[in-house]
């Protein structure tokens, strides 16, 4: 069983690989088309750039040409198809690339693959101080319109290193970091309890006065009931013992005190 299952594996394995290697053919138009573009990189359009990213003065003065000028310039005079704003983004990559890897010494080869409606043209390009890959892309039509170029600086190892050390370093600094505002997190846990305590310690001062107040405002109230009540019981029997007298008021005498039983 073991057996059977090792060699499906193979054959599955082996019909992967032959996948993989079976790309689509190009046609012979579509080969011609590919071998023009690489022609027209190699030996026009990486001149071009190079040319214009050397000369500062040349390149501001492309920026001052709409995308259409550009367009027929190159066209009139060099008898390629570009796109305007694509050669002007273009040029920038080039001076931009120029200023770490120094001036463009010469190629080491070209490599082109077909991509549906693109054909790309990537060119190795050896520099003073480093190499870079240039790559470009064309229209997959009989035009081969220029819609993309950029010149990207190849790493040395060091500068590899570099970034996977710095990589590396902010990594663990920001570990440590949320390390650390997780203890200031945990210790503040201790502290929080005796932040309570001490407000419900001033806050109970404040109540117990305010419960005193609210007990003496209620005794005075009741005081005010009862004197309210005794002046009423006051009246009603003045008024009792002027009936009982056969007196029309009370302004014969006068109730100073009363006994309760």
């Amino acid at each position: 069983m073991k057996k059977l299952i090792a060699i499906l594996c193979t054959i599955t394995c082996l019909f992967g690989l032959t996948a993989c290697g079976s790309g689509e053919a190009l046609s012979e138009y579509g080969q011609h088309k590919a071998d023009n573009a690489q022609q027209l990189a190699d030996e026009m359009v990486l001149y071009l750039f190079a040319q214009y990213a050397a000369d500062e003065a040349a390149a501001e003065s492309f920026s001052e040409y709409t995308a259409e000028e550009i367009e027929y310039m190159l066209n009139t005079q060099y008898n390629i198809q570009v796109d305007g704003n694509a050669f002007l983004k273009g040029i920038n990559s080039f001076r931009s690339a120029g200023e770490s890897m120094g001036a463009i010494t010469g190629t080491n080869g070209s490599e082109v693959r077909v991509d549906d409606s693109e054909i790309i043209v990537e060119v190795e390009v050896t520099g003073e101080k480093k190499n870079a890959k240039a790559e470009m892309i064309f229209s997959n039509d009989m035009f081969l319109t220029l819609k993309s170029a950029a010149l990207n600086p190849s790493s040395t190892i060091g500068e590899l290193m570099a970034n996977a050390g710095l990589n590396t370093l902010i990594g663990m600094g920001t570990v440590f970091a949320v390390l650390i505002l997780i203890s200031l997190i945990i210790s503040c846990f201790k502290v929080i309890p005796k932040i309570q305590n001490s407000m419900a310690k001033k806050k109970a001062p404040a109540a117990e006065a305010m419960g005193v107040d609210n007990a003496v405002m209620q005794i005075v109230e009741q005081e005010t009931i009862v004197e309210e009540d005794d002046c009423e019981l006051v009246a009603v029997i003045a008024a009792a013992i002027a009936a009982g007298e056969g007196a029309v008021t009370t302004d014969g005498f006068v109730v100073r005190s009363i006994r309760r039983r």
